[in-house]
């Protein structure tokens, strides 16, 4: 049963005609084969490349302008692409290093479209700032769960609401038994992408199987990540803690109840475990899709949103997918020592439910005792629908209404005193990102500590996705917004520049995909959050999850 609930992975998107073009720059392969569209299409003379780049040919089938808006949920129309992009305003000459980007790009397989964001084929996107100037590239992560597909034009592994159709009832016994092995999971690492701090780069997902090794520069797959500690497992947070002294992770235990809390040390695939905390409701682990940690302390969420076994083995996705809500097994978060491993505090919480932690850290009283830890995220208000709102169905028949669920920068409060309970209410009014919020990053040099900016996608209403980007200043309680009517921005990931003093002195980049089918890299100034420089692509991208900076060495 340990295996039971890594099919957990990423975002992933629709179907689209591979690139037929081919020179100079632009190395582009055939993918799936054209899926089904419910739009017409009509074959026309080449389309214009977003940046008039010189020898890029583009697609021979052009969509039509309704589909063209739906880019954002829509397949990749390439393996891959690289070139120099055109810069409009002025790029620092300081940002030297590569920003990538890793999410679902793919959302079908020959003749079959996938349902969801979170089950496409991981798209690496890379952008290279040197000196002023940008270079993009695009590519597949190789799998074994992508190649499979790519070579038998049909679905192998178990992603996140997909399961591979069986011929008859023995494949289906077959397949069970895979995946209580794990064989059967998918390796798709659509999640996360981390730089490690001997310099490997490493794509994620929730399953332990899904990290790859890329090349940051080529983008190119290298090798699977093995660990090489005893400790197994088929299931892990999707985002780990990353710096460049520590890699702390949590391993769910679906047989016992609980939460494995492990490190591995720099230059090494070896994880040793910290310690262990037991969930004190419900009949299974809550999902862990990510947690913070302090100076001193990991903190372990246990929310009522839990993996379900029975879930799991159904042919066809639940509402609630591979988890149940279980609000009576109530919520909890849970303090553990990083040096020592003991429980320093364990406190009841109100329903919860979140996919991003943003930052943690400690409060202390005036002699400088530790009293209690803030631990911040990203909040949905205990609204399980967020996730089958998420349907690709969903984010591309959007009718006008209001119906993206509302979410918070939710804050909890962990007394260190021995109390039973801890708090979670609203760090600032919601109304200033439109009660929208998710996707954040933080400036890294912060991780831990007590902060006050967070970046992160947030919402113009009506929508039914986050359509904007918001910086939130915790301290006075208001935030910034940045907005291109009919765009669907992606993570906002914060640079800080050398040698800065100042908590947002940097900048925020973004990819976006617009109304119009197209897409451009984005930099804003970290402190004004004003336009700094934009870089239009040959054209748009599906929607990504999260990414991570490797500086130039």
């Amino acid at each position: 049963m340990a295996s039971m609930i890594s099919s957990m992975s990423s975002v992933k998107s629709y179907g689209f005609p591979p690139g037929v073009g081919v020179s100079g720059i632009a190395r582009i392969s055939p993918i799936f084969g054209i899926p089904k569209v419910s739009t017409k299409k009509t074959k026309t003379a080449t389309v214009n490349v977003a940046t008039d780049l010189p020898g890029i040919q583009s697609p021979l089938e052009k969509e039509t302008v309704e589909h063209r808006k739906l880019v954002a949920w829509t397949s990749v129309r390439q393996e891959r692409w690289e070139g120099e992009l055109v810069v409009e305003g002025e790029i620092p000459k300081w940002l030297s290093g590569t920003y990538l980007r890793n999410g679902p790009g793919l959302w079908h397989v020959g003749d079959y479209d996938f349902r969801h964001l979170f089950d496409g084929y991981a798209t690496l996107v890379g952008l290279h700032f040197n000196n002023g100037h940008l270079t993009m590239g695009h590519r597949q992560i190789e799998s074994e769960a992508y190649k499979a597909a790519k070579n038998s034009n049909k679905l192998c592994y178990r992603e996140f609401s997909e399961v591979p159709k069986h011929d008859n009832f023995l494949a289906y016994i077959g397949d069970l038994a895979n995946l209580f092995s794990g064989a059967s999971l998918t390796d798709n690492a659509n999640t996360g992408v981390v730089k490690l701090a001997d310099g490997r780069v490493v794509c994620l997902t929730e399953t332990i199987k899904g990290s790859i090794v890329v090349d940051p520069n080529t983008l190119d797959t290298l090798e699977k990540f093995e660990y090489t500690d005893s400790w197994g497992g088929l299931i892990h947070s999707a985002h780990p803690i990353v710096t460049d002294s520590e890699f702390i992770t949590l391993l769910p235990d679906l047989i016992n109840p609980g939460y494995m809390v492990a490190r591995m040390d720099p230059g090494t695939n070896e994880r040793k475990v910290i310690g262990r905390v037991d969930c004190r409701g419900g009949p299974s682990p809550g999902w862990v899709h990510s947690f913070p940690v302090t100076e001193h302390y990991v903190i372990v969420p246990e929310m009522p949103l839990r993996y379900c076994a029975q879930n799991l083995l159904k042919a066809e996705p639940t509402p609630l997918y591979k988890f149940r809500w279980y609000p009576e097994s109530k919520g909890f978060m849970h303090v553990m020592c990083k040096a020592s491993g003991k429980i320093v505090a364990s406190v009841e919480v109100p329903l919860f439910v979140t996919f991003h932690f943003i930052n943690a850290y400690e409060e202390k009283d005036e002699d400088g005792r530790i009293t209690g830890v803030i631990a911040d995220c990203c909040e949905h208000h205990a609204d399980t629908t967020i996730l089958d709102n998420l349907r690709l169905q969903n984010l591309r028949s959007w009718s006008g209404e209001d119906v993206l669920p509302d979410a918070r920068v939710g804050r909890f409060r962990i007394p260190m005193d021995g109390s039973k309970k801890g708090e979670l209410f609203a760090a600032l009014n919601a109304d200033e990102h439109g009660r929208g919020m998710d996707m954040c990053s933080i400036n890294p040099s912060f991780l831990g500590k007590p902060y006050r900016y967070v970046y992160a996608c947030g919402a113009q209403r009506p929508c039914n996705f986050p359509n904007t980007l918001t910086k939130i200043d915790l301290v006075d309680g208001k935030a910034k917004n940045w907005y291109d009517e009919g765009a669907v921005p992606s993570e906002p990931y914060f640079v800080a520049r050398p040698g800065a003093v100042e908590e947002d002195d940097g900048v925020v980049i973004s990819m976006i995909s617009d109304k119009n089918g197209e897409g451009y890299a984005l930099i804003l100034d970290g402190s004004t959050f004003e336009e700094i420089a934009r870089a239009k692509f040959p054209y748009g991208l599906p929607y990504g999850l999260h990414g991570c900076w490797v500086p130039k060495n």
